[in-house]
């Protein structure tokens, strides 16, 4: 059985590599399927496509989520006592 997959080697400073295989972990990927994803991602639009989506929701909501995250923080907020600083 052949295959079209190709292999490639990549040097990566060793706090990189550590990164890539953390954020692949964390993903339930294996490294060179994190990468091919990557690659895609970003060959395809894809990636870009999410960004300026992720961009017009926080453009048209981020009023609200930024409400919606002080309420939400509000009852953890420290007690002041008089005097202390703001």
């Amino acid at each position: 059985m052949s295959s079209n997959r190709k292999q490639t080697q990549v040097r990566l400073d060793a706090d990189i590599l550590a990164a890539g295989h953390d954020a692949a972990r964390t993903r339930g990927l294996d490294f060179n399927r994190y990468i091919e994803r990557l690659i895609q991602e970003d060959t395809t639009g894809a990636r870009a496509a999410g960004m300026e989506a992720a961009q017009r929701l926080i453009d048209q909501h981020g009023g609200f989520l930024d409400d919606l995250e002080r309420r939400l923080d509000a009852p953890f907020e420290e007690t002041r006592l008089p005097g202390a600083a703001a």
